[in-house]
């Protein structure tokens, strides 16, 4: 084969590879930052864009990767690549031991949500980006638990979530990072103090259900008498209203009675006035259940009368003539 045909095929390869070298394809949502010659030259959007091989080169960042080995360990990776991934990332960082401001020594671990929002500063504003964000959670972390204590760290895991955010979010805004959302994953006390925390809250359940069982007892009697209370008035108003109308009753039935008596003493009184005189009438009547009374009853056996009551007596007879007339 002739050397100049070996020549220019060399050359079209070199020229294909050189060619092919120059086309870079970007996945949607990533980007990579081009120099010439080492200087900043531009950033690659999504899709096909064409560099200069040799002359314009990517340039490269450190990404940080989280994998478990066999034992579900976390292992921490750190890779250079150069893509830089646009999409919100999450970190999980590992425990790491913290001091209350009562002095009580405890393991966090957080996990941090953030973004690249411009890859330029993210490149060049900051060497290792995924351990300056790591270490910047860490310490900024400690700070916030060291201003409160066991109990408020415990209890105020929104607020400490909140804190982190906006000093993070500060701190890393001139890296070109967004940050979204820090959580508290776990908070894992000494296990004295947890020991002695579980105790008080033990202590503190029984104290409440010791005071809602005395409430209780209390709201039981309180109902109780005032049960009782309305018992004993609705017992009183109805003996009291019983007693106006047996009172009522006795009283129209002697008012009846009354009325009765009257006419049977008139009707009486018109047939015997024209033969006798009525008051004899009565007074016999009166004497005979006056005397009916006095002779009731099984001990009443032997009756004394007095001698002016004999003339009494004499005036009985009278009546069947006044009567029979």
């Amino acid at each position: 084969m002739d050397a100049t045909v070996i020549i220019l095929i060399v050359l079209a390869v070199f020229v294909i590879v050189f060619a092919a070298s120059g086309i870079r394809i970007i996945k949607q949502s990533e980007t990579t930052i081009i120099e010439r010659l080492g200087k900043y030259h531009r950033t690659l959007v999504s899709g096909i864009n064409v560099i200069i091989p040799i002359i314009d080169q990517p340039r490269k960042i450190t990404w940080r990767y989280v994998r478990e080995d066999f034992e579900g360990r976390k292992i921490v990776n750190f890779k250079t690549k150069d893509r830089i991934d646009l999409r919100e990332t999450v970190y999980d960082f590992p425990r790491q031991n913290v001091i209350t401001r009562d002095n009580v020594g405890t393991e966090i671990n957080a996990l941090l949500y953030f973004q690249i929002m411009d890859p330029i500063k993210a490149v060049y504003e900051i060497e290792n980006l995924p351990n300056a964000i790591e270490k910047l959670t860490q310490t900024t972390l400690r700070n916030v638990i060291g201003e409160l204590d066991l109990d408020e760290t415990l209890t105020s895991r929104d607020t400490i979530n909140s804190k982190l955010r906006i000093i993070l979010d500060e701190a890393t805004n001139k890296w070109g990072v967004k940050v979204n959302r820090v959580e508290l994953q776990d908070i894992n006390p000494p296990r004295d103090i947890r020991d002695a925390m579980e105790k008080q809250m033990r202590a503190e359940r029984d104290r409440r259900a010791r005071i809602l069982e005395a409430e209780g007892m209390k709201k039981a009697q309180i109902l109780e008498a005032e049960g009782f209370k309305e018992s004993e008035i609705n017992r009183a108003e109805g003996e009291k209203r019983a007693a106006i109308l047996n009172a009522e009753g006795e009283a129209e039935a002697r008012v009846k009675r009354s009325i009765a008596e009257a006419e049977a003493i008139r009707k009486v009184s018109e047939a015997i006035e024209k033969n006798g005189d009525p008051v004899n009438y009565m007074v016999a009547m009166k004497y005979l259940e006056t005397f009916k009374e006095m002779t009731e009853g099984d001990n009443n056996k032997t009756v004394y009368l007095p001698y002016e009551a004999s003339g009494i007596l004499s005036s009985i007879g009278g009546i069947k003539d006044l009567l029979g007339k």
